[in-house]
C-alpha cells in the first residue's frame, strides 16, 4: 500500500513538472483513499475579506496571501482530532510550501495564545503560523460548523475545495492533490 502511495506521488508530481496537468486539469482521478471525502466544487467561490489577527497581532485577510494556492485549516486548542493532524499540515508545508503554496492555520474561536504556542511545541510543528480568529468571523464567513476544516483557496483567493474533519495532509495522496491544484 506505501508503495502504491507513493507511485501515486510521484506520478502526479511527475506529470506537474512535465506539465501535462494543464489549467484545466481534472483531479477526480486523484481522489483516492481519504482524499475521497475532498469536496471539490465546480466553479470557484468568491470569498469575502473578513479580517482576522495575524500571529504578530496584526490585522490580515486572506488576500495577504494572495498568489498561491492555500490550504486554510481552522482548528483549536481543545480540538483532539485538530492535535493528529496538525502535523500532517506541517509535513505538507514542508514538502510544498514555497511561492506556489503554503499552508495557513487559523486557531478560531477561544484561544490562549500561550496555549497556542505549547499545542505546536507538544507535537513538533514549528513551521505553520499561530493566526487567530477569536470572535469567529472568518470560520462563520467559510461555514465552519466543527473543527477541523480545511478550506482550499486558488492564487486569486477563491474557494476551490473543502475537507470536513480531520486528514493527513502529509500522505501521498494528499500531497498528489495539492500538487496537482498548484500546477492548475
Amino acid at each position: 500500500m506505501r508503495k502504491l502511495k507513493s507511485l501515486m506521488l510521484y506520478t502526479a508530481l511527475a506529470l506537474v513538472a512535465n506539465g501535462a496537468m494543464a489549467e484545466s486539469a481534472d483531479i477526480d482521478g486523484l481522489l483516492v483513499g481519504e482524499m475521497a471525502r475532498l469536496i471539490v466544487h465546480d466553479e470557484p467561490k468568491p470569498v469575502e475579506l473578513v479580517v482576522f489577527e495575524a500571529e504578530d497581532g496584526s490585522d490580515m485577510t486572506l488576500a495577504d496571501s494572495n498568489g498561491k494556492l492555500r490550504v486554510v485549516n481552522f482548528w483549536a486548542t481543545w480540538c483532539g482530532p485538530c492535535r493528529v493532524e496538525m502535523p500532517s499540515l506541517a509535513a505538507l508545508q514542508t514538502a510544498l510550501g514555497g511561492d506556489d503554496f503554503a499552508v495557513i492555520t487559523v486557531a478560531t474561536g477561544v484561544n490562549n495564545p500561550a496555549a497556542m504556542v505549547r499545542f505546536f511545541q507538544d507535537i513538533g510543528v514549528d513551521n505553520l503560523p499561530l493566526h487567530k480568529d477569536p470572535r469567529q468571523r472568518l470560520a462563520r464567513e467559510f461555514g465552519v460548523l466543527g473543527l477541523p476544516a480545511t478550506v482550499i483557496l486558488d492564487a486569486e483567493g477563491h474557494e476551490i475545495a473543502r475537507f470536513i474533519g480531520d486528514a493527513d495532509w502529509g500522505g501521498a495522496d494528499a500531497q498528489a492533490v495539492v500538487a496537482a491544484l498548484i500546477a492548475r
